[in-house]
């Protein structure tokens, strides 16, 4: 099972690069573009074949794919024919579509994936108060198997030490709670113990001791039990919908995702310190950036534990990664691309305020230093995370 997970979530890594170029090879024809190449993967050909105009292939490094466009910039060597469909010669809003393309495709992706998770199965509740407030006061069981537990009637330790249900958590033991998970994760480790938790209750801040359960839990790597502390709160975490309302909770969980994404991103350069070391023996953080190689054993360790809402979940998050990942307004992404664009088109619009024609298009080869540059940097990056999920690989299960 843990390789099926493996081979499925690599195919879907492989579709979504696909649909991606697909994104810009299909609004590059719509405006009349001439798309010479549309492949999957870099490097030596290994398989292609040509249709009309177009020659499509798979590549033998598969960490990526790109979209041949005739005339994406004004340098690109041009046929007679060619030169009426370039693409630097189209409108300016033409050529942000385009480009714009695969970006939006890999959004759609994430939507309709999270919408048919939310029908079929559950999806982190969307509309759900994401501080630490108590949603529920729920009694404690021992695990019987890896999905169920044990009957339970009752309140539960929190209840029984009066919890109220709303109250938000500020602290247990002196120690910032800014989510259930960090709950969770210092009561499990304290059965039967006596935990202090500071709470909000309206105005007025309280400090509740709280008397632990102490319950059997199941390791989901070794299938051996252990006692673990069990405090007896949740929040309104997990929901599914009908066919209806989960169009709107899917784009909501969506925008929610995309927030998230983007907050990563900007905390991306601040971690790969972290995946250096860990390659050296340091302890690898699971909140850093996975490769494909990384992206596809975590796919392959849900599958192994039949939890596929995780695993396509896992999937939506990566096409919006995918998609703000190539936001970035620096070559060569897409967003370097359509930077450009709206430089050229605000550079004009500046020119006509002073009398002036348009400008006329972007020197890229005046860009290729950065280009190059950035290529360079993320191959680099790309290699260090990769050579880390093969020597320290994050692991969601222990």
């Amino acid at each position: 099972m843990g390789i099926l997970g493996v081979t499925i979530f690599a195919l879907g890594i492989a579709v979504s690069i696909a649909l991606h170029e697909a994104g810009h090879l299909v609004t590059a024809r719509v405006f009349g573009m001439r798309v010479r190449r549309y492949f999957i993967g870099f490097g030596p050909t290994l398989w292609s074949t040509k249709r009309g105009h177009t020659e499509y292939g798979l590549a033998a490094l598969p960490f990526g794919g790109f979209c041949d466009i005739a005339g994406m910039t004004a340098t690109d060597p041009l046929t007679a024919e060619e030169l009426p469909l370039a693409m630097y010669k189209k409108p300016w809003w033409q050529r942000v579509a385009v480009m714009s393309g695969g970006i939006v495709v890999n959004i759609l992706i994430a939507i309709v994936i999270t919408y048919f998770v939310a029908v079929l199965a559950a999806i982190p509740n969307p509309y759900a108060d994401r501080t630490p407030r108590v949603g529920e006061l729920s009694c404690t069981s021992d695990q019987v198997d890896a999905e169920n537990v044990a009957d339970c009637t009752g309140t539960g330790p929190a209840g029984r030490a009066g919890v109220h249900v709303g109250d938000e958590l500020i602290a247990v033991d002196g120690q910032r709670v800014d989510s259930f998970y960090d709950l969770r994760d210092y009561v499990m480790e304290r059965p039967g113990e006596t935990v202090n938790l500071e709470v909000r209750r309206g105005r007025e801040e309280l400090s509740i001791p709280v008397a632990l359960d102490s319950v059997q839990r199941i390791d989901p790597t070794s299938g051996q039990t252990f006692a673990a502390g069990a405090i007896g709160l949740t929040n309104d975490a997990m929901a599914s919908f009908g066919p209806l309302e989960a169009a709107p909770a899917s784009l909501r969980f969506t925008g929610q995702m995309m927030r998230a994404t983007a907050e990563g991103l900007v905390a991306f350069p601040g971690k790969i310190p972290g995946v250096v070391a860990s390659i050296f023996g340091a302890e690898r953080d699971v909140s850093g950036p996975v490769s494909v190689i990384g992206a596809s054993r975590a796919g392959g360790e849900l599958v192994e534990r039949s939890m596929w809402e995780m695993f396509w979940m896992m999937l939506a998050s990566l096409n919006i990664f995918l998609a703000l990942f190539n936001l970035v307004p620096l070559p060569p992404l897409d967003g370097g691309h359509i930077a450009v664009i709206f430089f050229e088109k605000i550079r004009d619009a500046f020119r006509r305020v002073r009398g002036l024609g348009p400008g006329g298009p972007v020197n890229y080869e005046k860009l290729m230093p950065v280009t190059y540059f950035m290529a360079s940097l993320l191959l680099v990056v790309g290699v260090f995370v990769m050579v880390a999920d093969v020597v320290n690989p994050v692991r969601l299960f222990g």
